[in-house]
């Protein structure tokens, strides 16, 4: 079985030290995070996290392929995901014209087909990328696995086994390197009980207003403290409400960003009403929001 390959200068030492190190990196954890990731590292398993959209389950494995200061591999995962798109499949065109071109050479057909699916016509996909990983393990990130059907859920849960991947024509390929496996998911479906006994688990909650706050501040330097605390006061009112999709994190730093650069330095109705699309991402939802009274909501946070 391969073992986790770092950085003898990026190792981490426990989840204070984590957790100082993602901040540096503009990501504000909680210690039960940290913690989830640190063991993640230190145990060698997948780690799945679940949570609403916006949280931050993305950028918790692009911040930890920056620490490491290793690759980050990318699966995004979508409704009818297959083996062609996440593991590999043959560059059929390639393959056509070489054949055409060996159709004037000796050579065997043995020797043909060898040659057609050597390596050189082999279109690797994430999957098969995070194995072959040459000096360092990579991050491994499979994002929104929840939007995959439960077939390719089955055959990452092998990958995740073994990590191992078996090729017909050129046999089976090993890790070099095992990766470190990052799983998304915001629970469009239920995921299966064999994949979830694989992996550690952290479900991302909304954060709190000091948390959010520091968020804020760690990725908009300079906003100012009155004015972020009125930003995030709003968005946590707002997520209050019955909505369709309550804003997550994402939104709020979005909301912050175009406040500031229209110039504002306070939360008013007109900046509300104004900007209100980076908070809601459906008409129902606004109406809901300007309905709950934006002047009486801007009042009750302050």
């Amino acid at each position: 079985m391969p073992s986790l390959t770092i950085h003898k200068d990026k190792a981490v030492h426990d989840p204070q030290e984590l957790a100082r190190r993602f901040e540096q990196l503009g990501y504000i954890t909680d210690p039960a995070l940290a913690t989830s990731i640190y063991l993640a590292i230190s145990l060698a398993k997948p780690l799945l996290l679940e949570g609403h959209a916006g949280l931050g389950k993305t950028e918790v494995a692009k911040t930890l392929a920056a620490m490491l200061d290793t690759r980050l591999i990318r699966l995004q995962c979508y409704e009818g995901l297959d083996v062609n798109s996440a593991v590999y499949e043959w560059n059929y065109q390639k393959q056509l014209l070489a054949i055409k071109i060996e159709e004037r050479t000796s050579l065997s057909v043995e020797e043909k087909e060898k040659h057609i699916f050597s390596r050189d016509f082999l279109m690797e996909r994430p999957l098969l990328q995070a194995i072959q990983e040459k000096e360092f393990s990579p991050v491994l990130l499979v994002d929104e696995v929840d939007r995959a059907d439960e077939a390719f859920e089955a055959f990452l849960l092998e990958l995740l086994s073994d990590y191992q991947i078996s090729i017909p024509e050129l046999g089976t390929v090993k890790a070099k390197h095992l990766p470190l496996v990052i799983l998304t998911s915001n629970r469009s479906r239920e995921l299966g009980d064999a994949l979830k006994r694989r992996c550690l688990y952290h479900w991302i909650e909304y954060p709190t207003l000091e948390k959010e706050m520091k968020i804020v501040a760690a990725r908009l330097p300079g906003i100012g403290a009155q004015f972020e605390r009125q930003i995030v006061a709003f968005v946590q009112s707002v997520r209050r409400l019955t909505l369709a999709k309550a804003p997550g994190v994402a939104e709020t730093l979005d909301w912050a960003q175009a406040l500031a650069s229209l110039g504002k330095n306070k939360v008013d109705r007109e900046s509300v009403e104004d900007t209100l699309g980076c908070l809601s991402k459906s008409m129902e939802d606004s109406a809901r929001i300007k309905a709950a009274g934006i002047e009486k909501m801007l009042t009750e946070v302050g």
